[in-house]
């Protein structure tokens, strides 16, 4: 499971012309799910994610997490997270997994998130054509792979 996180100080997803999510202060969370992935995945991307310290405390230090901050989230599924561009110039998504995989998935990560969180997220639409909307603040975007805990 890799993940785009992005600190924000706004965040929307429209779906069809109409704002599906839409945040204020927080992280915008882009899912990549592979066919290997699980529960621990989910688990363990989950802990890390809303306790990682990438937000400005009292000096402007990052030290403070997602749930120090009560800040926000919005959780989009993202299956290009996991093209192959090795060969061409065609990106190859054999790693993505299937809809009918990924699906759960995405939704289980929503439902651990927000457990973890202690609040509901805005997401995306699985499967939809959205236009995904930030300010990145900082700008801090960091990439995490749950296969590359080390």
């Amino acid at each position: 499971m890799r993940a785009v996180v992005q600190r924000v100080s706004e965040a929307s997803v429209t779906i069809e012309g109409k704002i599906h999510s839409q945040i204020a202060d927080g992280l915008l969370i882009l899912l990549g799910i592979e066919e290997v992935d699980d529960t621990e995945d989910i688990a363990w991307l989950c802990r890390k994610i809303a306790n990682m310290r990438i937000f400005g405390d009292e000096q402007n230090a990052m030290n403070l997490s997602l749930k120090d901050i009560d800040g926000e989230a919005i959780i989009v599924s993202q299956f290009t997270l996991h093209a192959s561009t090795k060969k061409g110039n065609r990106p190859s998504f054999i790693k993505a997994a299937r809809p009918e995989v990924a699906q759960p998935l995405y939704e289980a990560f929503i439902s651990s998130f927000e457990n973890e969180l202690g609040k509901p997220c805005g997401t995306g639409l699985f499967g939809a054509d959205m236009k995904v909307n930030l300010l990145n603040d900082g700008p801090v975007t960091i990439l995490i792979d749950s296969k590359e805990k080390s």
